[in-house]
């Protein structure tokens, strides 16, 4: 593995540890995309750091099994919005 590909995966991964993040919003963060995020943390990390790797695993696991409740909460607001212009 190429040393800056190294470093962006553990850069990306401490992020993702300390601000809890998604993979959308880690990728915005970092100007990747998601798809190499999820490479990153999913295939290389375990490679570099098996310890970093079970902890972003959790957390990606907790922010999965929350996504439909962050779904459901911006389609309330979408349609709040939509109600406020009437």
């Amino acid at each position: 593995m190429q040393e800056y590909i190294a470093k962006r995966v553990l850069e990306i991964s401490n992020y993702i540890i300390e601000s809890k993040s998604t993979v959308r919003q880690t990728a915005g963060v970092f100007g990747v995309s998601k798809s190499t995020v999820h490479k990153d943390v999913t295939e290389r990390l375990p490679l570099l750091n098996e310890v970093v790797a079970g902890q972003v695993r959790e957390i990606l696991a907790n922010n999965k099994a929350e996504r439909h409740l962050r779904g459901g909460m911006a389609t309330k607001r979408k349609y709040e919005h939509l109600a406020e212009g009437q």
